[in-house]
Order: structure tokens, then sequence, then C-alpha cells
């Protein structure tokens, strides 16, 4: 009995151990990989406002997250913008609209902006700072980049059905809205066919599209013009067509008007790209709209 008992502990003991370790493998291994996509998505970032290896971000641009929230109380829906504060405040502040987009009113959140990078730490700081029993679930992000204190771009992480699953971008826009960059994070459409929306000639068409352009675009299926894809694929520089920056400029603008050309044999994933860009776009201008009108009427100060 007492070999069999002492055979019982030594194996609690391994399993013990054996789980602790297993459990801070799991951990460690899930920070560097959260660590990992957070630089990717940095680079990514930078990359669509124009910087690169070869071209650093100067130490006056800024990127300011807004988290957005869809709350619950006994009064019923409203929308909750979560900020950060002045320039130089730890703490952040929660604008709410009701669903018209009119202020509601504002609370101090005690969460500071890197802490409120974590989820969690977010579910858990909002609800405080609403009280009773109001609930707050998580919609969206969008970051407002400034250079020496003033607006210079937006970008917006989105997700929206594909041909397959679906697919998750990050687009860049101008401070007018027009279309800075897009860049195609995952997706699973087919390779050799909806799986070329990653590639240049596709979605740099999207760029310097403005505002009004991507309210009425479509997509064509006829062929894309030679000259038009090397000009996409010279990136705005001087590419493998042998074109110079000025020559991509020109006929990026001639074609900045029009629709956007099917990638062969993958019109339903173009489409989906295309009706995916223009959504995250009008949703976007007019929730911050809304958004700024209730900053000025109600003087919140904010960074940007």
């Amino acid at each position: 009995m007492k070999d069999i008992l002492t055979i019982i502990f030594r194996l609690t003991v391994a399993c013990l151990l054996a789980g602790a370790i297993m459990g801070g493998a799991f951990v460690l291994t899930n920070q560097a990989k959260r660590h990992n996509a957070e630089l990717n998505e940095r680079q990514v970032m930078l990359s669509l406002l124009g910087y690169a290896s070869v071209k650093s971000a100067p130490a006056s641009l800024k990127l300011y997250p807004i988290y957005r929230y869809l709350i619950t109380a006994k009064g019923g829906e409203e929308i909750g913008y979560l900020l950060p504060g002045e320039a130089g405040e730890a703490g952040m502040t929660l604008v709410i609209l009701d669903l018209d987009g009119k202020f509601v009113g504002q609370r101090p959140v005690t969460l500071s902006p890197e802490a409120a990078k974590e989820e969690t730490k977010r579910a858990a700081a909002i609800p405080a700072a609403l009280g009773g029993d109001a609930k707050a679930r998580y919609a969206d992000q969008t970051i407002v980049v400034t250079e020496g204190g003033q607006r210079l771009a937006y970008l917006l992480p989105g997700r929206f059905p594909g041909f397959k699953t679906f697919i998750t971008a990050m687009l860049a826009l101008n401070q007018d809205f027009s279309i800075r960059g897009l860049e195609i994070m995952e997706s699973e459409e087919d390779p050799g066919l909806g799986g070329e929306i990653v590639q240049k000639y596709f979605k740099n068409q999207f760029k310097a599209k403005t505002l009004e352009a991507m309210r009425k675009i479509g997509v064509v299926k006829t062929p894309l013009p030679d000259e038009y894809r090397r000009a996409l694929e010279a990136d705005g520089g001087t590419g493998s067509g042998g074109l110079s920056a000025e020559q991509v400029a020109k006929i990026e603008a001639e074609y900045s008007g029009k629709d956007i050309y099917a990638l062969t044999g993958a019109t339903i994933s173009s489409r989906s790209v295309t009706e995916g860009v223009r959504a995250m776009v009008q949703k976007f201008v007019y929730r911050l709209g809304l958004l700024d009108q209730a900053l000025k009427e109600q003087k919140i100060a904010v960074p940007f």
C-alpha cells in the first residue's frame, strides 16, 4: 500500500511539473507570437504611410488608436469611442454618442494608451468607467496619424467576406479621405485566381482613388491595360517596365477615376475586395465626421 501511495505521489508531482512547464512555454510562445504580430502590423502601417527600411519614419510621426465600442445600458444602445487624452496625459477618455451621433457624455478611463493596446485591459476598464449595469462590446479600431501635431492620414484595419472565407486588410487614407494604400493581411482565396489580390497590379489600383470615386466604384472584366499594369507594379517609382516616376504618376492619374479591373478568373474575389474597401471608407468617413463634431462642440481635447 505504501509503494502504491509513493507511486501516485510521484506521478502527481511529475504531472504538475509537466503542466507548469507546458503552461509556461505556452505563455512565452503566445507572448512572442503576439509581439511578432504587432511588429508586422506596425511595419505594414509604416509602409502604407510611405516609410520603409530605406526611409525611416520621423520622430514627429505619431499613431493614435481609436477604439469603438457598442454600449448597452438601460436607456438603450450607444456608441463609445475610447480616445487618448491630450499629449502628456496618462489616462484616456470614453466619448459616448447615441445612434444618431449626438453627444451623450464622456467618462474618464483609468488606462494608459500603452495598456489600452490589450483588449482584456480595456474590457475591464471601460465597464468600471461606465458603472451600473452598462455593458460594452468591442467593435473595431482605427488609427489617426499625425506629423508635427497635424493630421496626416488614417489607418483602417478591416475584415470582409471573400470568395472562400474572410479577407483581412489594412487601408491607409489621406487627410482628404483619398486612398493612400491598401495591404491584404490575410486571405484564403484560391492560389493563382483570387489569391492574386495580394499582387501590386491589383491592390495598387485603389491608390489615389478619391472619396467620390470610391462611392461609385465598380469592377470591370475587361483586361488590365499593359501600360497601367506596368505603372501599378512600379508602385510609384521606376519599375521593371522601365517607366520613370513621372510616367507612373501620369498613368495613375489617367486611371484614378476608373473602375477596378477584375483579376482574370476571379471576378468574385475582385468584387469582394472592392466592395469591402468601399464600405470601410464610407463607414469611417461617416463615423469620424460625427466624432469630430462632438469633440469640437464639447471642447474635448485630444492629441489629434
